[in-house]
């Protein structure tokens, strides 16, 4: 069926901090997004575009605007539980809250449950495509992608991978972590939109062994991802110095394991010295900027001008439950504040690129989606700038897309988000 959506809409094409506005964006006052077969057929001008596909069925959403789907880089699905903890650093609030709330997910039922509420709340908020961690259980990975797939969703994800410094009911063994992710990988990767990603948690929570075993697979399987934590907090830093006194790094730690290449995204990257970017962007890998979670728990602030100087891909994430919300819009408001701190700006335009094709190219997927282009996999979600009375209030006085955007992330949250498609088909999540 053909299908042409109607509003204001935009999206980036390149990387707004890298090049001039008009080169990077693009912009429809009144514009349409063509939608044939769950994928993006059109995309251009009202007049022009109603003219070239005169059956198209069309929907309009007067005064509202059409992004695309929002990307979440980095998330922990089980922690939805725990979110809104009482603040604590990272490793003391991992033992108190995460740990604990992860215990919990043995039950395959509960994890069920919990898989199809946490992805329904990531459509809710805007948010069509995501790189999840599960926990040790492989159930929970299984869940998570049963619910995934239900959903069309575009989806990396993986079990946890644990072996030491945790709680024992948490742990699995070099030996499992590898049977258990292969089984994993035959049966999720490649199928549907949904892909796999080998999870380590962090280079604290698994031996030698099991990093190895890590290793293994993704020679093996070199099209999977690999997703884990990277120098999130100064204390964590100085723990794994103490566990690998060999390795030149943190980083050094997985490099040596084979897991630094493309389609690795490493979760935080706050404490790296300049060598360790410089590796982490010649070996392609990339990081994920949680500015919530890392204000949350006190962790530091990411340096984008540093990773953008280096050529590293970053993509946003909101890092729940260490975050606060699952919304994307919030997330950039928080990656603003984040970047203000470091004495660096943050536009608009940049902001959603991070959040959109930025995301996608750190996952190694901008082939797919991240923006509107025609061929594209018709992720997209449709935003009222004017969801609530101050922002209505507030956009009534904007001109500017600029201004418009500045303020829908400033202010926004999942109210503003009134529909989400995914592969072209308009989900619901009540």
């Amino acid at each position: 069926m053909l299908s042409a959506y109607r509003a204001a809409v935009f999206h980036c094409l390149s990387d707004p901090g890298r090049s001039a506005a008009g080169d990077s964006t693009e912009y429809f006052d009144d514009g349409v997004v063509v939608v044939e077969d769950g994928r993006v057929l059109a995309l251009g001008d009202a007049a022009s575009i109603a003219a070239d596909f005169p059956n198209a069925s069309v929907r309009c959403f007067d005064g509202a605007l059409i992004l695309p789907g929002l990307i979440d880089c980095h998330v922990h699905f089980p922690q939805v539980d725990i979110i809104g903890s009482y603040g604590e650093q990272l490793l003391d609030w991992l033992e108190h809250y995460a740990y604990p709330g992860e215990m919990r997910y043995a039950d395959p039922v509960h994890a069920r449950a919990a898989a199809g509420f946490f992805l329904d709340e990531l459509l809710r908020n805007g948010t069509t495509a995501a790189a999840v961690f599960a926990t040790v259980h492989a159930h929970s990975a299984e869940a998570l992608f049963e619910a995934a797939l239900e959903r069309r969703m575009r989806l990396v994800a993986g079990k946890i991978l644990m072996d030491r410094d945790s709680p024992p009911e948490l742990r699995d063994t070099a030996e499992t972590a590898y049977t258990d992710s292969r089984a994993l990988i035959e049966r999720w990767h490649g199928r549907g939109r949904l892909g796999y990603a080998i999870t380590p948690r962090f280079a604290l929570t698994s031996s030698d062994e099991q990093l190895g075993a890590a290793g293994r697979l993704a020679a093996e399987f070199p099209d999977t991802w690999i997703q884990t934590h990277l120098a999130e907090n100064e204390a964590e830093v100085a723990a794994v110095a103490a566990k690998h006194p060999d390795c030149a790094s943190y980083l050094d730690v997985y490099d040596r394991h084979g897991l630094l290449r493309e389609r690795s995204v490493f979760g935080h990257c706050l404490h790296l010295d300049d060598a360790d970017i410089r590796r982490l962007a010649e070996a392609g890998g990339a990081a994920a900027f949680c500015p919530s979670s890392n204000l949350f728990l006190g962790s530091g602030l990411f340096d984008l001008a540093a990773m953008r100087e280096a050529s590293v891909k970053v993509g946003l994430a909101t890092d729940v439950g260490g975050g606060t919300s699952l919304s994307m819009l919030s997330t950039m408001a928080e990656a603003y504040k984040v970047l203000q701190l470091r004495g660096q700006s943050l536009r608009a335009s940049e902001a959603l690129y991070l959040a959109t094709l930025g995301a996608a190219e750190a996952l190694g997927l901008a082939d797919r989606i991240g923006n509107l282009e025609p061929g594209k996999e018709a992720d997209f979600i449709v935003v009222d700038p004017a969801a609530t009375p101050l922002s209505e209030r507030r956009t009534e006085r904007l001109e500017s897309i600029d201004e418009r955007l500045f303020a829908l992330i400033t202010l926004g949250d999942d109210r503003y988000v009134t529909e989400t498609f995914v592969a072209g088909e308009r989900v619901r999540y009540d």
